[in-house]
């Protein structure tokens, strides 16, 4: 028997400055997108890892009202779960991800004591992202 991840969903506000954000900025490929009753989920895949998917949703989509008003809370405050991506060239991604519209730069590239050299940002809607050299 084996288990691997399949899909992750991120919580975004603008689908349209999420999509930019991580197709333009980040080069991940949409590879679906489904519109219902004015909600949004857009999937983009990495070449690298097709098989993993990541899910952009409004935080009402699939919830109801009270739920995603409180989803919606959270992400404006940055407390939804972190991504954390690997690049072969943490430089030259995070100077591209500090350029990006709406991004925001939490820690520049630094070494750190548990081992990796990263960076850390949130991303258009405020969700944190560290991005670690390969």
């Amino acid at each position: 028997m084996s288990v691997a991840i399949s899909t992750v969903h991120v919580i975004v506000d603008d689908p349209d400055a999420a999509v930019a954000f991580y197709r333009d900025t980040l080069g991940l490929a949409v590879t679906n997108e489904v519109e219902n009753e004015g909600l949004r989920w857009v999937t983009l895949a990495t070449d690298s890892q097709p098989e993993i998917q990541i899910v952009l949703s409004q935080p009402h989509a699939g919830r109801s009202q009270a739920d995603g008003d409180a989803v919606a809370e959270l992400l404006a405050k940055g407390e939804l779960t972190p991504l954390h991506f690997r690049t072969d060239d943490l430089d030259a991604t995070f100077d591209k991800v500090a350029a990006a519209p709406g991004a925001e730069v939490v820690q520049e590239p630094a070494d750190q004591f548990w081992g990796v050299r990263d960076a850390a940002v949130r991303d258009p809607a405020g969700n944190f992202l560290r991005i670690e050299q390969s």
